[in-house]
């Protein structure tokens, strides 16, 4: 939802959160802090322009020169108030700007020293530079990604930097959150994109002797070789998704779409899976994809249209559930997830972050 007041709403109302400016997944944990509710002062560069909009609102903005006294000892006053800090520098870098958590932890006990970064905290790689796409080739996650016989297909930097990333950061800092009301202790959350991948990756590692779930690049049941899994092209050049796994959804999608009857035998039979894949290829091509949205989607086929971001935002079940929202003439995506009593918002930034400071130390 949006808020025309610009007003906090959410379960994290009252929870004070410290961002130092960073890219990727940290802005991303900030956005998700403040879209519930809790009140974020981003400390950036004096003068740094926003490099995204929609991942930075709701923010209260402060530029601070960090190398200079009075820039550490306003951080300092705003950590020694704050319930979470959150960084996404190498490691290293806090310490020697006088702000690491040994020192903060001292000043203030109950902080969660929230850190996001590639390779962590330690390791023989932890001072290297790296982007999402080094983070999940160490995982095993880019591996499985892509056509067979071909390289692999970095899947934007969702993997990595979102759901290894700065989901599992949230997620340490609420745990900790949670830790806190029982211990009264604050603690420092080690978030590593190669920790979260690897976390994600805990299925696969589970059924990995299993033929039909292998990580083989472009081969198994998910990886895109199944011909009841994978996405196809339509008349009109646009696509589809198609997810017909268990035998129901599939017998639904075969009678709906009119497929070949031969089709009706040996689903999970690999050594089919082919020329299967063949006649469903020419089979889409048939006809254009909204006749294919219209003959298959709501059903229990397991069928989507494949959109981009505009036609997703126009998408009729995405307007009914409201997943981008206008604020300020722009689009938005929505608060997730959502709370029946405290919805999150979507909010602007603004440039209160000392004054939001000054506040924090009068209510103590």
């Amino acid at each position: 939802m949006t808020d025309p007041q610009n007003s906090k709403s959410g379960p994290l109302v009252g929870l004070r959160v410290l961002e130092f400016s960073g890219i990727g997944p940290g802005p991303h944990v900030g956005m998700l802090l403040a879209d519930l509710g809790a009140e974020v002062v981003r400390i950036e560069r004096p003068g740094a322009p926003s490099n995204n909009p929609i991942v930075e609102r709701a923010r209260h903005r402060a530029g601070i020169d960090l190398k200079s006294e009075e820039g550490k000892t306003f951080c300092l006053d705003a950590a020694s108030k704050a319930d979470v800090l959150l960084e996404g520098f190498r490691p290293g870098v806090m310490e020697r700007l006088g702000l690491g958590p040994d020192e903060l932890l001292k000043l203030n006990p109950r902080l969660i020293y929230a850190r996001m970064t590639g390779w962590g905290q330690d390791g023989p790689l932890a001072h290297a530079a790296g982007h999402d796409i080094n983070y999940i080739a160490l995982t095993g996650a880019l591996s499985a990604v892509g056509t067979k016989g071909e390289l692999p297909i970095p899947p934007q930097n969702l993997v990595g930097d979102f759901g290894g990333g700065s989901m599992y950061c949230a997620f340490g800092i609420m745990a900790a959150l949670y830790e806190r009301e029982r211990s009264g202790k604050g603690q420092i959350v080690d978030a590593a994109i190669v920790d979260g991948a690897t976390s994600l990756m805990s299925f696969f590692f589970g059924v990995r002797n299993r033929p039909f779930l292998t990580t083989d690049r472009g081969e198994g049941m998910l990886g895109g070789a199944a011909h009841f899994y994978r996405c196809f092209e339509c008349a009109d050049g646009k696509e589809i998704s198609l997810g017909a796994i268990e035998p129901q959804f599939y017998a639904e999608f075969l009678a709906k779409a009119g497929a070949p009857e031969e089709l009706a035998e040996g689903q999970m039979n690999p050594a089919s899976w082919d020329d299967y894949a063949e006649k469903l290829t020419d089979l889409f091509k048939t006809k254009p994809r909204d006749e294919w949205v219209e003959l298959l989607e709501g059903s229990d086929a397991c069928f989507a249209p494949v959109l981009d971001l505009e036609e997703a935002r126009d998408h009729p079940h995405m307007k009914a559930r409201e997943l981008f929202v206008e604020h300020d003439g722009e689009w938005h995506t929505a608060p997730a997830p959502r709370f029946s009593r405290t919805p999150g918002t979507v909010r602007s930034s603004d440039e209160d972050g000392a004054s939001v400071v000054a506040s924090w130390a009068k209510q103590g």
